[in-house]
């Protein structure tokens, strides 16, 4: 594996696996910045905020965030800092998004999946948690499902089940199936009402702002490729038998994602909780120092 900084030399190589027995020091000291790192012959661009260790209080597991679609690790920058300064949190670009480039053929969720695992590993972390967003939500539930090692907690927020959902009303559905809001911040001011709610209602240049506020937007192949990874997929099946600690976060005025989902998923996770927040889909993102600390309990809790 090789792992160069966004300027192309060679950077060090984090910590050995990271485990609540064994931090490293050096690694939790300050945050590492963006680089890429090459698995299996794919870059990904990955940022790292290092966390810092809290005096008398056992090392935190690190929290790795997984993306909506068509959205590069800048997006969620002000959730990852808002989190807590004691837990490490990995972002990063999932192959034809942002700074990495489009994998050679398209991929599913289990593909994906083995690839982030490896991507961890080359990172020098071995079991985290996981909390995935929108289309990222789904890749965490799958996650969860077929990589249960390297999963010890779950946050599933402003996702639903995949194929077997609850749908959105047509005309947001098909904003889906388009990567222009990611494109063309008019478009996406114009759409923001109709697909994100929340703050929207009363100020979409706000929602826009936010995700092009140095968001990255890859080749439309890549945006193609999330979708193929996702076409026909469904958690329903695996959902019962997850057994990591589960939080549902949902927005209580969310177009795209109905609160109804995140209360059929509460339902077939056994001992999740669910919370519901006022806001629309990306309250992740224009909430997140309202949320980042009911994430950062859960996480955190015994």
């Amino acid at each position: 594996m090789f792992i160069a900084p966004v300027g192309g030399q060679r950077a060090a190589v984090p910590s050995p696996l990271h485990r609540p027995d064994a931090p490293s020091p050096d690694a939790m000291a300050a945050d590492a910045g963006t680089c890429t790192v090459t698995i299996g012959g794919q870059p990904l661009r990955v940022a790292i905020r290092h966390g810092r260790n809290e005096p008398g209080r056992p090392p935190r597991f690190p929290l790795l965030l997984l993306n909506g679609i068509g959205a590069s690790l800048e997006l969620l920058g002000p959730f990852a800092a808002a989190v807590g300064p004691a837990v490490e949190v990995i972002r990063f670009d999932v192959p034809g998004v942002g700074g990495s480039p489009l994998s050679p053929r398209p991929y599913r969720f289990t593909g994906l999946c083995r690839l982030i695992a490896r991507m961890l590993t080359g990172l020098g972390y071995g079991r985290v948690d996981v909390l995935g967003i929108s289309w990222g939500g789904g890749v965490a539930q799958h996650f969860a499902a077929f990589q249960p090692a390297r999963c010890r907690r779950l946050v599933l927020a402003a996702t639903a089940t995949g194929a077997l959902m609850i749908p959105p009303r047509p005309a947001v559905l098909a904003q889906m199936v388009t990567p222009r809001r990611y494109q063309d911040p008019r478009y996406l001011q114009r759409v923001a009402d109709a697909g994100c709610s929340g703050r929207a209602r009363t100020d979409a240049a706000e929602i826009a702002a936010a995700m092009h506020d140095g968001n990255r937007a890859g080749p439309s192949g890549g945006y193609l490729y999330q979708l193929a990874a996702g076409a026909g997929w469904t958690s329903v099946p695996f959902l019962p038998l997850l057994r990591q600690p589960t939080l549902i976060l949902a927005g209580d005025d969310d177009p795209m994602i109905p609160l109804a989902n995140a209360r059929l998923m509460h339902a077939l996770i056994r001992g999740s909780r669910l919370h519901v927040y006022s806001g629309g889909h990306l309250g992740l993102v224009t909430q997140a120092e309202v949320l980042a600390p009911v994430v950062d309990g859960f996480l955190a809790a015994p």
